[in-house]
């Protein structure tokens, strides 16, 4: 039951963008990095998630953090996931517009686990390399993991690509 209500969301919300004219992943790149933002601030989220708090407050809330960062129609969609009492599966959300967004444009969807942020000149040389090794169109959702510690893990469909130093550590540790 919650895979629909996901798809349903994610497939509303990917109209909403398309209507809006965001078009080319912007709107899903804002959207999973709000996502991120939100699920990585314990504070938010627990205040997000209680129903006790008015729709109309949480809406204002959303907009108060967000400020001028996104797109209006990335806040706004997110004010109404708020508001329908889903900010729990905003994350989720956030994933399946990805997906359906790269479906879309004919790409497969690459989750990249880094300890910092990616400059673009390195996603678009992680993308080709991707392309190649996979004979895939890809695109790139980078997720800042400190726990990898650097290095990358990688991961399209169902498989990982773990060039991670923590990984590498844990190999030499086995090795010893």
């Amino acid at each position: 039951m919650a895979g629909k209500l996901i798809d349903g969301y994610a497939e509303a919300l990917l109209s909403l963008a398309e209507a809006e004219g965001m078009t080319g992943g912007q709107f899903e790149s804002e959207l999973a990095q709000v996502a991120q933002a939100i699920a990585s601030s314990e504070e938010l989220r627990t205040t997000l998630a209680q129903t006790s708090v008015p729709a109309g407050r949480r809406q204002q809330i959303v907009e108060d953090v967000l400020g001028g960062f996104p797109a209006r129609v990335t806040t706004a969609a997110v004010s109404m996931v708020v508001a329908a009492g889903r900010s729990g599966d905003l994350s989720a959300i956030a994933d399946r517009v990805i997906e359906l967004g790269a479906a879309k444009r004919g790409r497969v969807v690459a989750e990249v686990r880094s300890a910092i942020p990616l400059e673009p000149e390195q996603e678009q040389r992680l993308a080709s390399a991707l392309k190649a090794s996979t004979g895939k169109d890809v695109e790139l959702k980078v997720v800042i993991d400190p726990t990898i510690m650097g290095g990358l893990v990688t991961q399209i469909d169902d498989q990982i690509i773990d060039g991670s130093v923590r990984t590498r550590l844990g190999q030499l540790r086995d090795a010893f």
